[in-house]
């Protein structure tokens, strides 16, 4: 044999090497009813790398509580569905591995879907599906969206009567998950980061001047009793569906997940971005992703990290987004026509870009109550802006303190 064809001979035993898991089976969990997303994927893998992946389809909130326990006995997936802000106690917990090849393929993804999955800056997950707030409208009552905040009011103010349950703009600014979109184009924070730009549960910037001028805006459409206080408190989400779905409110914040609701109501929506600020910036929001994890459990990580790199190519993410309507943050499918030509993706895709991951670390948890409670005490009790949101920061911190001494 020639010293070239003993080259080529041991160059096609690599990549035999590199490509055959002739002997490997991968088990993926996905979400219910959104296996068929990658189904064409899964296919040609099986026939690239000769192996065998299983898909089981769980309920996306229970499957980091099984990987818990079905990992360390030998019954859980290689790969698993996280969301964002539960990555932080994931990591803590040792549920998850690190993702190597994401470093070199990060700029594939927008931006903010991939930070909300780093912790100690290593990346923990591959970016799926994105979600965020957007602003819904009836086409029956405001022909075309407005443009801005200050707009939506001066309409709300001329339109509003509670007796006939006649609205403009509705939106559940009494909890920190909606109206931190006018907080934080103003500098309000819910942590800040360290040297090293992890986030610092220590530093806490939902009392700072901009949280308080945020929240300054939401409070001028009760002052100017522009809001029923039916939509106030945590059942006041149905509420607001409720009156919209009657046809009688021009236009909602709030989430894709509401459309189907709205669509089994007859309701002629229109959907966009939400609205530009006082100080010339687009509202922001907080920013949900559900990513791709591998267990540390996974009995081939190599495996995982190829299925995984494979799977989000383009061309299987375009075919996934159009089996399951879920938008993906992946930069070449978000300009694609398929989704800019879409009211409802394109909306999603341009606010995800405006918008800030939901901090993923575990002090989150002791953030929600305090600060939900503090905006009801506001817009319910006419309690001042800056003490109520000093004393919601002040409990904050203390139930912090409280989680940390108990680790």
């Amino acid at each position: 044999m020639s010293k070239l064809s003993k080259f080529l001979s041991l160059v096609f035993l690599a990549f035999l090497s590199s490509k055959s898991f002739a002997t490997n089976e991968l088990v993926v969990w996905e979400d219910e009813k959104k296996a068929k997303g990658i189904e064409p994927a899964i296919a040609d893998f099986e026939r690239e790398f000769h192996c065998k992946v299983t898909v089981k389809e769980i309920p996306f909130v229970s499957q980091i509580d099984k990987v818990r326990l079905d990992g360390p006995a030998g019954n859980g997936p290689d790969i698993f569905l996280i969301p964002s802000d539960r990555i932080g106690s994931a990591v803590i917990q040792g549920l998850v591995a690190p993702i190597k090849f994401m470093y070199e393929e990060q700029d594939k993804y927008i931006a903010s879907s991939v930070s909300a999955f780093v912790q100690n800056g290593e990346i923990y997950a591959v970016p799926k599906v994105v979600e965020t707030l957007i602003l819904i409208y009836n086409k029956s009552v405001l022909r075309n969206p407005l443009d801005t905040l200050e707009e939506y009011l001066d309409y709300s103010k001329k339109r509003t009567n509670h007796d006939s349950k006649e609205y403009g703009l509705l939106a559940k600014w009494d909890m920190l998950y909606y109206v931190f979109g006018l907080m934080q184009p103003y500098g309000g924070y819910v942590f800040g980061t360290d040297k090293d730009g992890n986030l610092n549960a220590d530093d806490v910037g939902l009392s700072n001047d901009g949280a308080d001028q945020g929240v300054e805006l939401a409070k001028q459409f009760f002052d100017s009793s522009c809001f029923p206080n039916s939509i106030l408190g945590e059942d006041g989400v149905y509420e607001l569906d409720n009156l919209f779905s009657s046809g009688k409110v021009a236009a909602v914040i709030t989430g894709p997940w509401a459309l189907d609701y709205y669509k089994t109501a007859n309701v002629d929506y229109g959907v966009t971005p939400l609205p530009i600020l006082p100080n010339g910036k687009p509202m922001s929001s907080f920013l949900g992703v559900k990513g791709y994890a591998i267990s540390t459990w996974a009995n081939d990580y190599e495996l995982a990290e190829e299925f995984l790199r494979f799977i989000n190519q383009p061309k299987y993410v375009k075919q996934r987004y159009m089996i399951t309507n879920e938008i993906p943050p992946v930069k070449a499918v978000m300009i694609d026509p398929l989704l800019t030509n879409n009211d409802v993706a394109n909306a999603i895709a341009v606010q995800a870009s405006r918008a800030i991951p939901t901090p993923s670390i575990p002090e989150m948890a002791e953030v929600w109550a305090p600060m939900n409670a503090s905006l009801r005490s506001i817009f319910e009790k006419n309690l001042s802006v800056r003490d109520a949101l000093n004393s919601a920061v002040e409990q904050v911190h203390y139930q912090i303190d409280a989680f940390k001494s108990g680790l």
